[in-house]
């Protein structure tokens, strides 16, 4: 009745979050058709009991189908190398509940990624996942088939083929302030679906500026099938990244299928001014949907309600080009590894 009353007399919906009141403006349903959902949840847990079920309903609001029999949906967490802190991975805890949940749903789960260093298996074995993945029926995918792709920026490019060819690509990016790119969430993480050391390769040859690789990022993500984004914010890295950040408890879970509004949103979330993220200017540049906070509608939690978190970023960007002496270290070991 009280939430009720204080819209009635602002004219503004009213969302209660645990810190308090907090308003926003949200279209009324009927004028909201058009616009992108992003679902956001409160989440301090990654146990299986409580993430499998929030997630499920994230899945359940995205009008994910309940049977997806004969589905074959691919799971690309960030594994980004096997020596790398844990918290520059994807939670193994966090992707073992989505991949529960679409298992549930009847669907062929796989799990594959790219990382930075080494196979995507050993990552697997190194960082935990293995073990949180026993006892579910999920096939391990290798990106290792080639296809090339000419972008819309004009750049050609090698992408693993396994990466576009299934039903639902599932994007779970963990959070994570970035030297190059300020944060890192589902679009970020779509630089994954380039083999091994092409990624230092894209780095060299396309690393002009921020936003030249931003745009590579964005183009990049277009030519995936039908896709659906679940952000682990659940622990952040903040401060530095990708790997050498602090560990910062957002307690935070979103979902969308679109991952332009899902950076975008997650961006308000965080606190951050899209004026300072290169994919989150390149994106407008682009007028790509969901690039506009207006674009977007939230269901359930607000941005709002993630007030305060202390999330920050490197105050300056480095270089997307790599050095060249970076570049042959890289290498040199790609190879040992």
């Amino acid at each position: 009745c009280a939430l009720s009353l204080l819209s009635f007399l602002l004219k503004k919906p009213v969302s209660f979050c645990e810190t308090g009141f907090f308003l926003y403006s949200v279209p009324p349903m009927t004028m909201s058709l058009s616009k992108i959902p992003v679902y956001i949840d409160r989440c301090d847990s990654y146990e299986l009991n409580i993430l499998q079920p929030l997630i499920q309903k994230q899945l359940d609001g995205l009008q994910v189908p309940v049977q997806l029999f004969s589905k074959k949906v691919l799971l690309k967490p960030n594994l980004i190398s096997a020596s790398a802190p844990s918290l520059a991975c994807t939670s193994p805890a966090f992707v073992a509940a989505v991949a529960a949940c679409f298992l549930e749903r009847g669907a062929t789960v796989f799990i594959g990624d790219s990382p930075a260093f080494g196979s995507g298996r050993q990552v697997l074995e190194k960082q935990g996942f293995v073990k949180a993945l026993s006892g579910l029926d999920i096939h391990y995918l290798e990106f290792k088939t080639k296809v090339r792709k000419t972008l819309d920026c004009g750049f050609q490019v090698s992408v693993a083929a396994e990466a576009l060819e299934c039903d639902y690509f599932v994007n779970l990016p963990r959070i994570k302030a970035h030297e190059q790119m300020g944060v890192t969430m589902a679009l970020k993480n779509v630089f994954g679906i380039i083999p091994g050391a092409r990624k230092a390769m894209l780095h060299m040859r396309h690393g002009n500026g921020h936003r030249d690789f931003a745009e590579l990022i964005l183009d990049l993500h277009k030519l995936l099938p039908a896709t659906i984004g679940l952000i682990d914010g659940v622990q952040v890295m903040t401060r530095r990244g990708p790997v050498k950040g602090k560990l910062l408890n957002l307690g935070c879970v979103a979902g969308s299928e679109n991952f332009v509004a899902l950076d975008r949103a997650m961006l308000e979330v965080l606190e951050l001014s899209k004026e300072k993220i290169p994919i989150a200017i390149a994106a407008q540049k682009q007028n790509l949907p969901g690039a506009f906070i207006n674009d977007i509608v939230f269901p359930r939690v607000s941005p709002g309600c993630f007030a305060g978190s202390g999330f920050t970023i490197p105050s300056n960007l480095s270089p997307v080009r790599f050095q060249i002496l970076q570049f042959i270290r890289s290498s040199l070991r790609r190879i040992f590894t």
